[in-house]
């Protein structure tokens, strides 16, 4: 069987074996969300989604499908049919992950603009039921924080009331949560300003302070499955390499079909 580009790609996606079914299913984890988790590919090296990462920290029977999309809230992701994409090969036993809100706070951009504690929560609403429905477990990701740093050198964030927001939809709705705001906000200040700038998309000609570069995707997608541990959206045997370096050369970016 021969195979277009865009076949091998979308088959490491959504983890399909290539040139058959698998005798066995394995689980699956579908990231919903933005840059900062998305795949990123050789045009746009070195930068680097936490997603492209995760994997890195799972046990191989686990499968990563990466649906996270550039510029997408939580609203766009769904008007866009993105998430009916996701709930329609989702199946019981699988784990939808959700990390949205770098671009609901965009308030100058209607089609993708939420309000923390009405429309973000209505939307996020819609994962969570649509998850449910098919049997799976939905989580929810506070959004990691960027690089911003005050004059006295302290890690401010940047997210106003939407990770409050997620974290009280997620008591409400009693979902797994996963404060990766809090803890990337403490990794930042544990770093301080100028060795954080080692894990940001920082080059010769970009200084970036919401994306990240091979380190610094490592690291976030270190919090994800050591938070993930902890709260056990994931089990012990799940879960690998957390105590481990991971060699940054373990990144690659496809080439775009």
């Amino acid at each position: 069987m021969v195979l277009t580009r865009r076949q091998v790609t979308a088959a490491a996606f959504a983890g399909v074996p290539l040139g058959g079914r698998s005798p066995e299913r394995r689980r699956t984890l579908y990231i919903a969300g933005d840059s900062t988790a998305a795949q990123k590919y050789a045009d746009a090296a070195p930068e680097t989604g936490w997603g492209m990462a995760l994997p890195f920290f799972l046990r191989e029977g686990l499968v990563v499908a990466n649906h996270a999309v550039n510029g997408r809230s939580s609203k766009s992701f769904v008007d866009e049919g993105r998430l009916d994409e996701i709930l329609s090969v989702i199946r019981p036993g699988d784990l939808l992950l959700v990390q949205f809100a770098h671009n609901d706070e965009k308030s100058d951009d209607p089609t993708r603009y939420t309000e923390p504690w009405t429309t973000y929560q209505d939307c996020l609403r819609m994962y969570v039921e649509g998850a449910r429905r098919k049997g799976a477990r939905p989580v929810l990701a506070t959004p990691v924080e960027r690089r911003r740093f005050d004059a006295g050198g302290n890690a401010v964030p940047t997210h106003g009331e939407y990770p409050a927001a997620m974290r009280a939809l997620a008591r409400e709705e009693r979902v797994a949560l996963l404060d990766i705001e809090a803890l990337s906000l403490a990794l930042w200040q544990q770093l301080g300003a100028e060795e954080t700038k080692k894990y940001f998309n920082w080059t010769d000609t970009e200084q970036d302070n919401t994306h990240f570069n091979p380190p610094g995707a490592i690291a976030v997608a270190r919090l994800v499955a050591r938070e993930s541990l902890r709260t056990r959206v994931l089990a012990r045997h799940e879960v690998v390499r957390l105590h481990e370096e991971i060699p940054t050369s373990w990144i690659t970016w496809p080439t775009a079909s």
